[in-house]
């Protein structure tokens, strides 16, 4: 007996909201400065956050490969989870930090600037993909949920890659 998928179009304007709503607020409170000192230095908690989630990422696409559909739901269920913490966590570092400029020179700098900005608007892309991606594997509309995934797969595991590597160029030029 086939399940039919539940219409997931009705989450269309959430997903819309949030696509919109997330980038405005990381935006917005880059623009708030808390004279507070953290009890740990976060770049390195949250690059390491992105490598896990881009190990996830490859784990799941794995698990559905060898039709261990569950596992992949769960794996795709934890890198939402480590995305999230890693948002909460970039946004508390750039508001009670400064910005730290990178010092690279020569050909390295514009490696550097060209793999931050691909990053960051690849960030911006990748939220309303995600979310359409796992709506349409939780509501069961598995044909559209592969057409999408396989678009959704390269992009995420980009961000979360070059997150890593973005942190790993400018790692030398922090000041603790």
């Amino acid at each position: 007996m086939t399940t039919k998928p539940i219409d997931s179009t009705k989450y269309n304007k959430i997903i819309t909201l949030l696509s919109i709503v997330i980038p405005l607020a990381v935006a917005g409170l880059f623009g708030v400065k808390l004279d507070l000192e953290l009890p740990v230095f976060l770049p390195p908690i949250y690059a390491a956050i992105n490598a896990f989630t881009a190990i996830v990422l490859v784990l799941a696409v794995w698990a559905v490969s060898t039709e261990k559909v569950k596992l992949h739901e769960k794996l795709i269920k934890v890198a939402m989870g480590l995305s999230a913490v890693f948002l909460v966590l970039y946004i508390a570092y750039h508001m009670t930090s400064n910005s730290t400029s990178f010092g690279g020179e020569g050909t390295i700098k514009y490696v550097y600037y060209f793999i931050l900005i691909s990053h960051i608007i690849l960030s911006v892309i990748v939220i309303p993909f995600v979310l359409v991606t796992f709506v349409r594997g939780i509501t069961g509309d598995i044909e559209r949920h592969k057409k999408i995934a396989k678009y959704t797969f390269p992009l995420w595991l980009y961000v979360a890659v070059t997150g890593v590597v973005v942190y790993l160029m400018i790692a030398p030029y922090y000041t603790i």
